[in-house]
């Protein structure tokens, strides 16, 4: 069974064949100091050490200093201010609490004097009136009688005073 074909059917490469493990071939030995810039060696995920393009790392950000906001300057300069007016102010009343019980005394006493006068002029007063006769007893008192009348809520109001 012969028969006539223009191409030949020839076996699998040794490269296509699964069970082909090429001989180790001798690597040339690159010394550190002959890597160029841009290549080092990297360790792939088979575990395999070679070499290899890297990228360049960036060089680390320089920190820059951050000017202090206004507000915290003026809180910085002022939280002082604040504390020793509140101390400077308990101090001073430390020192004037005496002198403030005084006061206080002494106002307590003055509004029980005003309301002792306001009660007693009226009463003086009537006193004197009934010891000079000019009360009652002298006939000489006037009445006063005055009628309103007005119509609705929001009427008009008409009066009539009566002397007596």
């Amino acid at each position: 069974m012969h028969s006539e074909t223009p191409y030949e059917i020839t076996p699998a490469t040794r490269y296509g064949d699964p069970y082909y493990r090429p001989t180790g071939a001798r690597q040339p030995v690159i010394l550190p100091a002959e890597v160029p810039p841009g290549v080092d060696w990297v360790t792939l995920p088979s575990g395999v050490r070679t070499l290899a393009y890297t990228q360049p790392m960036p060089p680390p950000p320089i920190p820059v200093s951050q000017p202090i906001p206004a507000w915290a300057k003026t809180t910085a300069l002022l939280a002082p201010t604040v504390g020793g007016g509140i101390a400077a102010a308990g101090i001073g009343l430390s020192y004037a609490a005496p002198g403030l019980i005084a006061m206080s005394h002494a106002l307590w006493s003055a509004a029980a004097l005003i309301v002792a006068a306001v009660t007693a002029v009226p009463v003086l007063i009537r006193t004197a009136r009934r010891a000079t006769g000019s009360g009652s007893a002298s006939g000489s008192t006037t009445h006063i009688t005055q009628n309103i009348t007005a119509t609705g809520l929001f009427g008009r109001a008409n009066g009539t005073i009566n002397h007596h």
